[in-house]
Order: structure tokens, then sequence, then C-alpha cells
């Protein structure tokens, strides 16, 4: 038939396959490069903790024998969190203590880089985690 003009249609299940491969990519990315992020958060998460529990032992020993009862050094409790935090690799500016009536409050951050996920210019985020502790102050039980 004069006048019909056949549409070239090479290539076209190359551009298909070419952006199916970088949707999977991603869809990897988020899997591998997630779960990485999910295990960075709950070490994250764990060191926040016994970070807090560890100033949350820090006991004003002469208040303790003067009987004012169990009450936390608000700066042995901060040096203390803060040098766990030190040896578990964490830098200045990663980490804040506060001791605010009684409790101990630890806040962490940490940096996890990627894998997959830098190819497309997601290079690493953030992971945050805090936690809080008071000493135990009840009697043991028989």
């Amino acid at each position: 038939m004069a006048g019909r003009h056949e549409r070239d249609e090479r290539g076209a299940a190359t551009v298909f396959v070419i952006g199916m491969s970088i949707v999977l990519l991603v869809c990897a990315g988020l899997v591998v490069d997630g779960g990485l992020g999910i295990n960075a958060r709950m070490k994250v998460a764990d060191d926040a903790e016994q970070a807090a529990r560890v100033g949350a032992d820090s006991i004003d020993v002469a208040a303790l024998r003067a009987g004012g009862g169990i009450v936390i050094d608000p700066g042995l409790a901060r040096q203390r969190a803060a040098d766990y935090l030190v040896a578990r690799g964490y830098g200045p500016g990663q980490y804040t203590v506060d001791v605010n009536d009684g409790t101990v409050v630890v806040d962490v951050t940490d940096t996890t880089d990627t894998i997959i996920l830098s190819i497309v210019g997601i290079g690493s985020f953030d992971v945050r985690a805090g936690a809080t502790a008071q000493p135990e102050t009840g009697a043991a039980a028989p």
C-alpha cells in the first residue's frame, strides 16, 4: 500500500530492559541499603541505651552515705556515659548526654554509607536514637 509508513521498532526492547534494570537496581538498593540502615539504627539505639545505663549507675556516694538516698552525680554520669560512647567509636558532635531530675538522657547520631544507592546519588544517611535511664531505687525482692 502506498502512503503507509512502517514503524521501525528496533531498540524498543532495549529501552524497556534498561528501564526495568534501573528500577530493579533501585529496589535492590532499598532492600540492601535499607537493611544496613536498620542494622545501624539498632546499633545506635543499643549504644544509647547502654550509655544511659552507665550514666544512671553513677551514684553520688557522699549523698547516699549522708542519708540522702540514691542520687545521680550529674558530672560523673555525663563523663561515664561520654566515655562509653567514645570507646564505642563516637566522636564529638555525635552524641549528647544530659542529666535531668535523676534521669540520664542520651541521644546518639551516626551516619551509615550506602552500597547500591550510591549509584543513584544517595551516598549515606543519618541514623539517630535516644534513650533514658534512672537508677534503681526499689528494694530487692526476697
